[in-house]
């Protein structure tokens, strides 16, 4: 039996976390506190420093403008998620290999992962799941599993962007994952997001995966064997 590695980000350790998960490979995260720092702060100065070998890189004023103005766009999507309550997001890049799986030559597939936490009424947990799915519209394939962490709902939503957001009319699948905190008081819901639709099935896969790693007991404390 192969006993699976982990890599383990400098969050594992912080005092202040209170859910630990494991990614599979192809996923990269996207470093909030770094990405959305406070005006005039160090931080703020970290990023400027990032990024100056990108502006300085630009051929011309005109490149230099629009990635700053991209790079911003960026911050104010980032923001709102994280307004929302949103912890945690990363982009995934992956070969599309399903069809093609001798040599790997499909195309790259993007998605979107993201954990967020949202307040609820004081119910048990079980009940906590079940109303997640039920009290909002949209949601199919709706699935309720018991995972090492508790009670979990798994579900999928499909959005298409209106025609005069001025983005590609494809539609965008949104697969859930509800785990009550033992609390009972909090959601964790974790979401994965892709224009890929045909592959709706691995996509689901992969959050089940992710979900069946989530523990609300710190992973490296001595005794505790919930995996990160």
């Amino acid at each position: 039996m192969t006993i699976p590695s982990f890599t383990l980000h400098d969050s594992v350790k912080n005092p202040t976390t209170e859910v630990w998960f494991a990614e599979p490979p192809g996923f990269t995260t996207l470093p909030l506190d770094a990405l959305l720092p406070a005006p005039e702060s160090p931080a703020a100065d970290v990023l400027r420093t990032a990024l100056a070998p990108f502006l300085d890189a630009a051929p011309d004023d005109v490149i230099r403008q629009q990635f700053i103005a991209q790079f911003a766009q960026g911050q104010q999507l980032l923001g709102a998620l994280r307004e929302v309550g949103t912890a945690h997001c990363s982009v995934g890049l992956h070969r599309d290999d399903i069809d093609d799986a001798d040599n790997g030559s499909g195309p790259p597939l993007l998605s979107f992962f993201t954990l967020s936490w949202r307040d609820t009424a004081v119910a048990p947990r079980a009940v906590t799941a079940g109303r997640a799915v039920t009290s909002a519209q949209g949601h199919t394939r709706i699935e309720y599993l018991e995972l090492p962490c508790g009670p979990a709902t798994f579900s999928e939503t499909v959005l298409k962007p209106s025609v005069d957001s001025g983005l590609p009319q494809a539609p965008l699948i949104q697969i859930h994952a509800h785990l009550p905190h033992p609390d009972c008081k909090r959601l964790v819901i974790l979401t994965l997001s892709t224009t890929a639709v045909a592959r709706r099935e691995q996509y689901r896969a992969i959050l089940q995966q992710v979900a069946e790693t989530v523990t609300f007991d710190n992973p490296l404390e001595p005794g505790t064997s919930a995996t990160r």
